[in-house]
């Protein structure tokens, strides 16, 4: 289908009677992004789904749009104000409350590693896991848990093992350097690659919850 045809699709079918064929053009090469009524539209039009178009959702934004909702929605979901939201969305800096995020999670069905990324919480999540793997991992159970929106008990597994797993690192770093050391490419490597090691080890519940 041409750029017009695509266009006098949406203005038939969906009544978007503004859209014209360089909206398409502009659309396809990322030079501006459809609303989301356009997106819903332009996926009516070309027979498939908004999540299609998108691909991979990489922010709230795209995930909102994937889902075909509007700003509102998620602000109505999440007990959020509209403006409150959008800033939230737009910054990707995510403030709410503990009952929010899983509202959040849930209206847009995301699981705890989307979650995590979408609202800018990488950082707070691996330095929870370090201080886990470094320390005591039972005393950053509910911490991480409650990040996550998921039950502690799923974590019990993940958090032993990846702390086994450093600790034995960490070990045999003391003992090649003679006690000398603390750290080691091994240790260090694990450390940087922290929030894979958890994201393979979450049990499936935990991981689409």
């Amino acid at each position: 289908m041409a750029p017009g045809h695509v266009a006098y699709g949406m203005r038939a079918s969906y009544g978007m009677t503004h859209v014209t064929a360089d909206h398409i053009t502009a659309w396809e090469r990322g030079i501006s992004l459809p609303s989301a009524s356009e997106l819903a539209a332009l996926a009516g039009a070309l027979w498939c789904s908004p999540s299609q178009l998108i691909g991979a959702p990489r922010n709230l934004r795209e995930h909102r749009l994937a889902r075909g909702l509007a700003v509102d929605d998620i602000a109505r979901a999440t007990g959020l104000d509209v403006h409150a939201y959008q800033l939230m969305e737009s910054t990707g800096e995510w403030t709410g409350t503990a009952r929010q995020s899983a509202a959040l999670a849930a209206v847009l069905a995301l699981n705890p590693r989307d979650f995590i990324t979408v609202t800018g919480l990488d950082g707070e999540l691996t330095q929870l896991l370090h201080d886990a793997v470094g320390t005591r991992w039972q005393a950053h159970t509910r911490p991480i848990a409650r990040l996550l929106s998921v039950d502690r008990r799923e974590l019990s597994g993940p958090l032993r093992e990846m702390h086994q797993e450093y600790q034995a690192l960490m070990t045999a770093t003391l003992s090649r350097a003679g006690g000398s050391s603390a750290s080691g490419e091994a240790g260090q490597r694990y450390l940087e690659e922290i929030l894979d090691h958890f994201w393979s080890k979450l049990p499936p519940s935990g991981a689409g919850s």
